[in-house]
């Protein structure tokens, strides 16, 4: 059976059904992992405890207390540590770190216990690839090596959550998760074919992510449809008092929606009946590629069809979005960054005088030339006589960029858009150019700087590679949003297609 073809509300169904048991799903996509080595999406992997894992599951299940996701295999990005894998964060500076604890994401997902009891059941195959300490829009920044593209593995597979986008478009796990601070969910999602989504900040606790940029970080799931996704949100989100910017409100059930009508009134053909969807004019300018442009408008059409109206929309400070972020996250990024120094844990270099020498050669050593670049940004624009002129500036435009989205959602109920400006680009292409490929961002980043969840959605292909359309939200819109994207796939087939070495 081509169990790693199947989604995962599919899965669930065969497990309840006891067509397969946890154990052979878990031996399924292990071997699948070994036998796709070649691009390069995991990082660690640990088959008798995985293999345990779903033993626990299958135990769980037969003793009648299974949840809907109880023995369902993931991949977990290795941002988020995890006890019995290596937790890395794809950096040299990280090589070989076990971590004492679960992320909070993974606690929540994982095996339910006495000191966990509300655990999903899901078992763990393994930590994916991604872009070191999550820097990077393509996964060529990787210590490990780059992430392959499954359509094409002569292109990137997105980043910073490309392996386990990789992971999931290769048929190596159902689902897997992912952190999105400037759009490293729903770009990788999109270049990769599939659906991703980053719910609203504040609603999954940061605990136990290893922090990129902490008022921005978000993670969530990358998955085949929005059902999937649905489901692993719904057992991702809830509040967290380890974590200080989670939600007192956080967890909710994200699926409420999927099959209901945005209208109660709405005829069964036009299901999405009086729902507004904002076009904005930015998001269809200079620099978007043909193909792209063309697939995303037939999206939006799409959405007519099904009973949407289209609406123009403007969000006039899209352009400043790219030199808001790369101002305030590097400069979070600096800080966060600065406890691996080599004294406590991480890579401490072998030959040094004294502590500051220490201290230089185990960061020059441990960290790659993105993070570097991002942390010399970082300090720059938080040192005296800069302050005020880069950072300060840049809050302020920040509190701009989300007022504009709240001005456009009093005519709209969600934003639509490309994810990306083009496909996948070839492996080299960008990567010495840092400029060239921060502009690649430039439609996902103003979401993180505003809050707001968005989510990608295949909508189409251009020259052999996906394309992704995003949908926007307003604050805490995301079953919503999973609702629209769900309505869409019932109509469409963009998220069935499969790279062909995975069939």
């Amino acid at each position: 059976m081509s169990w790693h073809l199947s989604s995962v509300a599919m899965l669930a169904k065969a497990l309840e059904a006891k067509t397969v048991s946890s154990v052979e799903l878990a031996s399924h996509f292990l071997s699948r992992i070994q036998a796709g080595a070649c691009w390069n999406a995991f990082l660690d992997v640990n088959p008798d405890l995985t293999l345990e894992q779903a033993a626990s599951a299958d135990r769980i299940r037969a003793a009648g207390k299974a949840g809907q996701l109880t023995g369902i295999p993931l991949a977990h990005k290795d941002v988020f540590v995890t006890r019995g894998w290596k937790s890395t964060a794809a950096s040299k500076m990280l090589l070989g770190y076990q971590s004492p604890f679960d992320a909070a994401v993974v606690e929540r997902l994982g095996m339910p216990s006495e000191q966990n009891p509300n655990g999903a059941g899901m078992v763990c195959l393994g930590k994916a690839n991604m872009d070191e300490f999550a820097m990077g829009s393509s996964n060529e920044n990787s210590a490990f090596g780059p992430v392959l593209n499954p359509w094409n593995p002569a292109y990137v597979a997105g980043g910073s959550s490309g392996g386990s986008a990789a992971a999931v478009a290769a048929g190596l796990a159902p689902i897997a998760t992912g952190t999105d601070t400037g759009g490293s969910i729903r770009q990788p999602a999109a270049l990769c074919g599939l659906t991703g989504i980053k719910p609203s900040y504040g609603r999954v606790s940061r605990y136990g992510m290893i922090a990129y940029a902490s008022s921005l970080d978000q993670a969530g799931p990358i998955g085949k449809t929005a059902e999937d996704c649905a489901l692993l949100l719904s057992a991702m989100s809830h509040h967290d008092p380890r974590d200080s910017t989670s939600l007192a409100d956080s967890g909710e059930d994200y699926g409420r929606y999927l099959n209901t009508a945005w209208d109660a009134s709405a005829a069964a053909a036009k299901p999405l009946s009086g729902l507004r969807v904002g076009l904005p004019v930015e998001f269809f300018a200079e620099g978007l590629a043909d193909g792209v442009a063309k697939s995303v408008r037939e999206g939006a059409n799409q959405l007519q069809a099904l009973g949407a109206t289209l609406v123009e929309v403007s969000l006039p400070k899209t352009k400043l979005s790219i030199p808001v972020y790369y101002v305030l996250a590097p400069a979070e990024a600096s800080s966060n960054l600065s406890r691996f120094d080599g004294v406590r844990y991480g890579h401490r270099t072998n030959e040094y005088r004294d502590l500051s020498e220490m201290y230089k050669k185990s960061r020059t050593e441990g960290f790659g030339s993105e993070v570097k670049r991002r942390i010399l940004i970082g300090s720059y624009v938080l040192s005296h006589g800069y302050y005020d002129a880069y950072y300060l500036q840049a809050q302020r435009i920040r509190r701009i960029i989300a007022a504009d989205f709240q001005t456009a959602f009093a005519q709209c109920d969600l934003i639509l858009g490309p994810v990306t400006p083009d496909v996948a680009w070839k492996f080299g292409e960008k990567s010495n150019d840092p400029l060239q490929m921060y502009l690649a961002d430039i439609y996902t980043l103003s979401t993180n700087l505003a809050g707001l969840p968005a989510m990608s959605v295949p909508c189409g292909f251009s020259q052999d590679l996906p394309i992704g359309m995003q949908l926007i939200g307003n604050y805490f819109s995301e079953a919503r949003l999973l609702q629209v994207a769900h309505q869409f796939q019932q109509a469409t087939d963009w998220h069935l297609r499969q790279p062909s070495e995975v069939l």
